[in-house]
């Protein structure tokens, strides 16, 4: 199959950007969308031209590192996919694809459809954690734990942290990806000691790095690879306010 594809790019956040067209023939629909980029890159190279930068890791659908809006929908056409489950089989031959990155003031471009995520780092690193002493573990079990709360636990931590939630919300929200940690530790015993902490100084980081609030358009579970409930933004609000009493 044949494909046009109109790629952002652009140098540096600094710089101006642009859509570039490119033409690209002998597609294999049974190719991964990361891989036709792939052999894009590998045509520009032979060219001499600077080939396209883009995130990715596992290539798996785990790591949550492939990030892009391909035809104005985030992560391609097809809802709770990551970009390297997607195959050329999607699109139509001789269909024009366009391909940006995510869109958010709190995730700075820095090349072509590389963005920096690393704002979700600083908000994990500002309470979504159990503090431990030192020395021997205790034993898991002495903590009883029924399946119920496990699985809610488990479907909570699922979040790969990829920014699809921020990326396809209008106000730019990391609700649901902030929810999710505070809920997955908060659903278990070990994590209720630091609960009210850890949801006032994870919320207060959300805000200063800038993401939108959310007006529970569920835009952000509907995109969600993982399939992330926004019942976990209600768990973080019930959280949120229950330690501002209790403070």
């Amino acid at each position: 199959m044949k494909v046009h594809l109109k790629i952002w790019r652009q140098k540096d956040a600094a710089s101006k950007g642009r859509l570039v067209d490119y033409d690209l023939d002998q597609v294999d629909t049974h190719m991964s969308f990361l891989e036709m980029i792939d052999t894009l890159n590998e045509k520009l190279v032979l060219k001499g031209e600077v080939p396209v930068e883009f995130d990715h890791d596992c290539r798996e659908g785990i790591c949550g590192m492939c990030a892009m809006t391909i035809n104005g929908e985030v992560n391609g056409p097809v809802a709770g996919l990551t970009v390297c489950q997607l195959h050329m089989r999607e699109f139509k031959d001789n269909s024009t694809i366009y391909i940006e990155p995510f869109r958010a003031n709190a995730f700075p471009l820095k090349r072509d459809l590389k963005v920096d995520r690393s704002a979700f780092d600083r908000i994990i690193q500002a309470g979504g954690y159990i503090s431990a002493s030192t020395g021997q573990p205790t034993e898991a079990n002495t903590i009883l734990i029924s399946h119920d709360q496990a699985e809610s636990a488990f479907d909570s931590a699922a979040c790969i942290g990829c920014g699809a939630c921020v990326a396809t919300c209008k106000n730019s929200s990391a609700a649901l990806f902030t929810s999710a940690k505070i809920s997955h530790l908060a659903k278990v015993p070990q994590g209720r000691e630091e609960a009210q902490k850890r949801v006032l100084k994870m919320v207060a980081q959300m805000d200063a790095e800038g993401f939108g609030h959310c007006s529970n358009t569920e835009a952000c579970e509907a995109r969600c690879p993982q399939g992330i409930s926004v019942l976990n933004i209600a768990q973080m609000n019930w959280e949120y306010n229950k330690a501002l009493v209790l403070r």
